[in-house]
């Protein structure tokens, strides 16, 4: 199964559906939200902005999810 590459846009609930192998990284980053009402129309990008994070920090943090899942092939 190929998995979807991560992006910024993506939803935080599609995502854990998704790459549940994520979510660590955004609970380490400060966002809590991954299970709540919020993941559902939260993107990633708005979900790590409303933590304090900066567009370069955002990117940062999609790679490393970029890389857990290719990790998980």
């Amino acid at each position: 199964m190929v998995k979807k590459k991560i992006t910024k846009d993506m939803r935080i609930g599609e995502l854990a559906q998704q790459h549940p192998e994520t979510v660590e990284i955004l609970l380490e980053e400060g966002v809590h939200c991954v299970g709540c009402g919020a993941a559902f129309f939260e993107t990633i990008e708005q979900g790590l902005a409303l933590h304090g994070k900066s567009k370069k920090e955002i990117d940062d943090v999609v790679t490393r999810m970029n890389e857990q899942i290719e990790k998980k092939k």
